[in-house]
């Protein structure tokens, strides 16, 4: 009789085990891809499945290892997401923790020792944190670097993605021949895509970057640059904030930014102890001496649509076009390129700068960049970005370099 029993139990649970087995919670994963490397090697701890196939939650530890006459540049994860498509966290030391959440490709970049053997490198220095985000900037110093000219770059991504590391390719270059030290700023992205309760303004962003200036300034013996002597550069919307550094730097003030019926003045984000208002602005007019702003927009029509003003006296006041000093009052020689495959930019849309600089007397070179699209200074992790950076970005970052010389040496 209990025998009977016994196997009646047992084929009950063998007839329920399918449904047992269907309500049991199942196992989500994701398709971690490994990216293959040049110049160097990683490893992925514990080991990728070969389906790519990844439990959710699992801590995955890359450890990057570069082949002799080569640096890491970075170990990385990409997904998809972000304005373009695709968004990337990099890590700038050879060990990595990624927690799998999401489909991703890991890897790692390598780089010459050339680039980088003479070069200090100071990753994320908070300047302010006016929001949810810290504002930082990476220093680029050559060693034993003394009183250097600066070089402050402004990077882009539609005021709204992206950040300072995508500028470290142009960053090492414009430090070859130990000559600058280069600072590459972050900066609030526009409205509220950093998750401010509150949305962040154009004025807010030149806020910002002349927060960055000012805090550089304070900051820059201790890497080697000297505070008196600064170049700006930016690419698309960083070539706009750059611009504006060099063009609106008069209009810093504590009058407030619209409040009052024709009073726009820019009160920079971070304030340096000690010092006024006016003594911030006299420091950053002097100091800004040559700027190199790359196929940006110049006036405010063209990038209207990122901004909530509709009003055009707002509009003109975050529009670099609108306040390029005379060459008597103050020379601030401009370096622009755009490429000529640019789908973004438009030729016009410079020339129209261009022209207003040289009606006011203002030295200004202008290269159209043959076969070249947007965004080629640009640095990301995938190979596609790092070729283009290669065949456009070098051989204008030189150029660029050279214009500057114009200026320092």
């Amino acid at each position: 009789m209990n025998r009977t029993i016994t196997s009646l139990f047992t084929i009950a649970l063998m007839a329920l085990s399918p449904i047992a087995k269907a309500n049991q919670p199942v196992q989500e994963t994701y398709m971690v891809t490994l990216v293959p490397s040049e110049n160097g090697s990683y490893t992925v701890t514990p080991e990728i499945p070969k389906d790519g196939k990844v439990a959710a939650g699992t801590e995955l530890t890359v450890t990057a290892t570069p082949n002799a006459g080569y640096s890491l540049d970075a170990v990385y994860h990409t997904f998809k997401g972000g304005m373009w498509g695709t968004h990337s966290v990099e890590s700038f030391v050879p060990t990595m923790k990624i927690v799998v959440d999401k489909d991703m490709s890991i890897g790692a970049v390598f780089v010459e020792n050339s680039l980088v053997e003479n070069l200090k490198v100071t990753h994320d220095v908070v300047y302010a944190q006016p929001g949810k985000k810290p504002l930082k900037y990476d220093v680029f110093a050559p060693k034993n670097a003394e009183d250097l000219p600066a070089v402050v770059i402004v990077h882009g991504g539609g005021w709204s993605s992206n950040n300072e590391d995508v500028m470290r390719g142009l960053a090492r270059e414009l430090t070859k021949n130990d000559q600058y030290v280069v600072f590459s700023i972050d900066y609030r992205w526009i409205n509220k895509q950093d998750g401010d309760e509150t949305p962040n303004h154009m004025h807010n962003l030149i806020e910002d970057v002349f927060g960055a200036i000012a805090h550089i300034q304070e900051h820059a013996a201790e890497y080697g640059a000297d505070p008196t002597r600064i170049a700006v550069t930016g690419d698309s919307a960083g070539g706009h904030l750059s611009a504006s550094a060099a063009m609106l730097c008069s209009m810093i003030g504590d009058g407030g930014f619209g409040q009052t019926e024709d009073v726009y003045e820019y009160m920079p984000t971070y304030m340096p102890n000690g010092k006024t208002v006016a003594e911030v602005r006299a420091e950053i007019v002097d100091a800004v001496q040559v700027a190199a702003p790359s196929y940006g927009p110049f006036e405010a029509k063209d990038f209207s649509m990122f901004m909530e003003q509709k009003d055009q006296p707002y509009w003109d006041a975050v529009s670099p076009l609108k306040h390029i000093p005379n060459v008597a009052d103050r020379a601030v020689p401009n370096f622009i390129v755009r490429g000529t495959e640019d789908p973004i930019i438009p030729d016009a849309m410079i020339q129209g700068y261009v022209d207003r600089l040289k009606e006011n007397g203002q030295t200004v070179e202008y290269l159209q960049v043959e076969g070249a699209g947007h965004a080629f200074f640009d640095w990301k992790p995938d190979a596609p970005t790092r070729a283009t950076f290669e065949k456009f970005g070098v051989p204008y970052a030189a150029k660029m370099k050279a214009f500057f010389d114009s200026v320092f040496y």
